[in-house]
């Protein structure tokens, strides 16, 4: 499998009051062609600093970043965020004409046909976070980055969110890097799994995740799975 994603000797310090604040220390990593990697770790070690610095909004201090073996410069049209925080726009609903079979298709994808007059206080926590879906993937992005994009759901609208995306990515193949602290979230999703260490941040551990979609997090195998990166912790 080839890297879509490569991270060679990646290290970041950000300048404090309290004087220099080591992220990240050496960072390699690769992420293949149509592979979901979820990275974990302690709150605080740098994971967002990582997704910041891949998807182009940071730059490393050392170190460097491909994207399909061009260095990265900056936020690139192949790829796009989904966030915790949300980016859909209070006074808008999805009626527009232009695109309109475009976005009608990913309305229907995700799940809120009938919704589309809806603004986003008529729409439920984890409808928003289907509109969040659907306004990355009308994009037609080859790389989707995923910081913490389910945290603010209940266990059971972020399980069914969860169902959804891995539907989704059977029908249209992306590379994905997911930030969570979600353990099990991660098991659920990603084909591989980078646990990182306590700030700065280097790979401390990683797990190939062995079962194929759709999986059962309470599978024996999953759940020793979840044991073992539990114990990367100290849990």
């Amino acid at each position: 499998m080839r890297a879509k994603i490569a991270v060679e000797n990646v290290s970041k310090t950000y300048a404090t009051d309290q004087g220099p604040l080591p992220v990240l220390l050496g960072i390699d990593l690769a992420v293949g062609d149509g592979e979901f990697v979820a990275l974990v770790g302690p709150s605080g070690c740098g994971k967002t600093t990582l997704l910041n610095i891949v998807a182009g909004f940071d730059r490393p201090d050392d170190g460097r970043v491909t994207i399909d073996g061009t260095a990265s410069r900056g936020p690139s049209r192949k790829g796009i965020v989904i966030s915790q925080k949300g980016s859909v726009f209070p006074g808008l609903n999805g009626q527009r004409p232009n695109k309109k079979a475009l976005a009608d298709h990913y309305v229907a994808m995700v799940g809120l046909r009938g919704f589309e007059r809806g603004y986003p206080h008529e729409l439920s926590g984890g409808m928003l976070k289907r509109v969040e879906l659907a306004r990355a993937l009308v994009v037609k992005p080859e790389i989707l980055y995923m910081d913490e994009p389910l945290a603010a759901l209940d266990a059971l609208t972020s399980l069914q969110m969860r169902i959804e995306l891995r539907r989704i990515l059977e029908v249209e193949r992306h590379t994905c890097l997911l930030i969570t602290h979600d353990v099990e979230e991660a098991i659920h999703l990603a084909d591989r799994i980078i646990v990182l260490s306590p700030r700065p941040a280097m790979i401390q551990a990683t797990f190939e995740v062995p079962l194929p979609h759709p999986r059962n997090v309470a599978s024996p195998e999953l759940v020793a799975l979840k044991a073992a990166i539990l114990g990367e912790f100290g849990l």
